[in-house]
């Protein structure tokens, strides 16, 4: 089964662009079995589906639900967790790597950095603290190796720890834009109808492929070196971010506790 692992709507992202039922649309046009609904920090996009379409329309398709949460410490992971498990505290963005871990293997879930090796603040080999962070990438499930909008080198030296590290790899177009979806895929030799099958997959380490093509509509290569200026407003834009939530983020902690 082939599926983009890395997706952005409309609903769920605040820079996506288009909707969900346009994605699944694409994508089956392009012979897409499924996809990873991976939106920044909420799964407004997936409820989006589960809402209007899911047993409406696109009944052969596979809708997983999955998230981009922002660490405070690693840049973006990508988390799945079984479709019964629903925890607030990821959309709550800010927790450190090393807790987001526990909370996520403790509920039955698997997570793995996205673009690895991409911008600063955003991926876990360019945060502050990359060489700590490395430290814990035995304990991911898995990596994202290869993004359609990362740069060749980017996946190059993503697919390379992967390989150090021995785990498996996906593939997203990281899709923003109608233009790009469905630029890189996954395949899985498995049936993946639910979450769980994906989690079981990952688990028992079954034969996972990726790769794709490269999207040069990104913004970082259309505003040039600006870009830096926006990575940099990122940054405080998550640190805010986390502080704000600190409080509702300790609650949802003491819950799981």
């Amino acid at each position: 089964m082939r599926f983009d692992m890395h997706c952005h709507t409309k609903e769920g992202s605040m820079d996506g662009k288009i909707t969900i039922e346009d994605f699944i649309s694409i994508l089956i046009d392009k012979g897409y079995d499924g996809m990873l609904v991976s939106d920044h920090n909420s799964y407004m996009g997936y409820r989006e589906w589960q809402k209007t379409i899911k047993g409406r329309k696109f009944r052969d398709f596979v809708v997983l639900k999955g998230i981009e949460y922002d660490t405070i410490d690693a840049g973006h992971i990508l988390v799945i967790m079984p479709e019964n498990v629903n925890l607030k505290i990821l959309e709550l963005r800010g927790l450190p790597v090393q807790l987001l871990i526990d909370i996520v293997h403790k509920n039955g879930g698997i997570l793995g950095p996205a673009h690895p090796c991409g911008e600063k603040y955003l991926s876990i080999t360019n945060t502050r603290k990359h060489r700590n962070q490395l430290a814990v990438m035995d304990r991911f499930d898995f990596l994202e190796g290869f993004n359609a909008c990362e740069t060749v080198q980017s996946n190059r030296s993503a697919s390379a720890i992967a390989e150090q590290f021995e785990k498996p790899q996906f593939g997203g177009s990281d899709a923003h834009k109608a233009d790009c979806v469905g630029l890189a895929y996954t395949d899985f030799e498995d049936r993946i109808l639910c979450e769980s099958d994906l989690i079981r997959c990952v688990r028992n380490k079954r034969i996972i492929s990726c790769g794709g093509s490269y999207y040069r509509g990104t913004t970082k290569e259309r505003i040039g070196r600006a870009n830096s200026i926006l990575v940099q407003s990122f940054w405080f834009y998550n640190r805010l971010g986390s502080l704000w939530r600190r409080r509702r983020r300790a609650m949802e902690i003491h819950k799981l506790v």
